[in-house]
């Protein structure tokens, strides 16, 4: 029997009401391990019954969990000091999603924006028009924009998703203005505000506050205030403080978690809970 007729039919048997057989296959699907992804991905992407392709889903990511596990901790223990460095774990916490991610077709992706937009930053603006010619590119040429119809749902948490759709969290969408900004030399930095994450530009001159929910608009502290205090959080100066990388990513986990949280995947939140652990650990490591 060949690779893909025993995967086939160990797809068909998934189905089986006895519960043995369900776990007798899960176990030989993890003996075959990643060997049986790309296969298992193939039959994912044709399948038109909803139930055979989250099963597959769930066998691809129950196979590959343990080295995306490895692979964010070995990111992480050279440590996040730098922006590069936080897009290769944002990308590399994607594949929680996505476990057939190809991280470097996604940074050629950003590379391929930055491209795009670099001779409208690169000549003798002040910085105000250059911060503005950016943000006009990502949420006007680009069109990204802010899901206010599923904002929950935990792709507009995954990088890849993001990138695809167009649409995310604030999070999300500060860090494709963040990862752009690394190409271009532009100081945009992120503000781990509670509830709505922002965006500032840190100038020579100035420093401006960036709703990236609101297609980049320019806001003011006492709006931020105003925000918070609608929520009932009291507003301390810290909240507006320029995020760390490992504040960033840890806030990333947390979405992702709240994203499965809202769909009520269980299996998923926990598998969430050993990434936030991990990052947490190199965290304290690093202070």
């Amino acid at each position: 029997m060949t690779l893909k007729t025993e995967i086939e039919s160990l797809l068909f048997l998934l189905d089986d009401p006895d519960p043995f057989v369900q776990q007798s296959v899960k176990q030989r699907f993890f003996e075959l391990g990643e060997q049986a992804v790309p296969l298992l991905d193939s039959f994912q992407a044709d399948s038109t019954d909803e139930f055979q392709k989250r099963q597959a889903s769930d066998i691809i990511h129950d196979i590959t969990f343990t080295h995306l596990q490895e692979d964010l901790s070995d990111l992480l223990q050279k440590g996040i000091k730098n922006r590069t460095q936080l897009e290769a774990a944002v990308l590399t916490l994607a594949r929680f999603g996505n476990p057939t991610l190809r991280v470097q077709e996604y940074q050629k992706k950003l590379d391929h924006f930055a491209e795009m937009v670099m001779p409208h930053v690169r000549y003798k603006l002040d910085e105000r028009k250059k911060m503005k010619q950016l943000l006009k590119f990502v949420f006007e040429d680009l069109n990204f924009t802010g899901d206010d119809q599923d904002y929950h749902h935990p792709d507009n948490c995954l990088m890849d998703k993001v990138i695809d759709s167009r649409k995310g969290l604030p999070i999300s969408l500060s860090l494709i203005v963040m990862f752009l900004a690394r190409r271009l030399e532009l100081p945009f930095f992120g503000v781990n505000m509670p509830i709505h994450f922002m965006l500032t530009f840190i100038g020579e001159k100035e420093e401006i506050l960036i709703d990236p929910f609101d297609d980049g608009a320019v806001v003011t502290y006492d709006q931020c205030y105003f925000f918070l205090k609608k929520n009932n959080i009291e507003p301390k100066p810290e909240y507006f403080q320029v995020a760390s990388d490992y504040d960033i990513l840890i806030r990333c986990v947390r979405n992702l978690m709240h994203g499965y949280e809202h769909i009520e995947d269980q299996d998923k939140i926990e598998d969430l809970q050993k990434l936030l652990a991990i990052v947490e650990h190199y965290e304290d490591n690093q202070s």
